[in-house]
């Protein structure tokens, strides 16, 4: 019966898109960012992990390995992220998108917003399936 379980249980893990990502455990960034509502487009402050080339977010920072993410971006999918101050009229907002959906968020403040813009785009080419380990380039610490 155990077995059944944990096939069952890791079914699950596979399909929520967080699979293997310990989320808990020293991510690439953490933060509290806003994040505009998909359907309904009220902005909601959510506690945001950047791992393994996954964005997740979280009602509250307090993340242990049972937590559940309220929702999981793989990077990978993600063409651009960019400033988007200028499109909804906000201070400090941004914009992550895929070929389906553009999402948007805003942070506390301009270097917030800057180091958020920076880490994700490092992550998505990190995790392009286009660009190997050797081709990627750290410009944080380039002369």
């Amino acid at each position: 019966m155990a077995s059944l379980w944990r096939a069952a249980t890791a079914l699950t893990e596979k399909l929520n898109g967080y699979d293997g990502v310990e989320f808990w455990s020293n991510p690439e960034r953490t933060g509290w960012l806003a994040k505009q509502g998909e359907y309904i487009k009220t902005w909601r402050l959510r506690w945001f992990v950047l791992k393994q080339g996954r964005l997740l977010w979280f009602k509250e920072p307090s993340i242990t390995r049972a937590s559940r993410p309220r929702g999981v971006i793989p990077v990978a999918t993600c063409l651009t992220v960019k400033g988007a101050e200028d499109i909804l009229n906000m201070q400090y907002a941004f914009e992550l998108s895929t070929r389906k959906e553009t999402m948007y968020f805003t942070a506390d403040s301009e270097n917030e917003k800057e180091d958020w813009i920076n880490s994700i785009g490092r992550s998505i080419v990190q995790h392009s399936r286009s660009v190997t380990d050797s081709e990627i380039v750290d410009y944080d610490n380039m002369c």
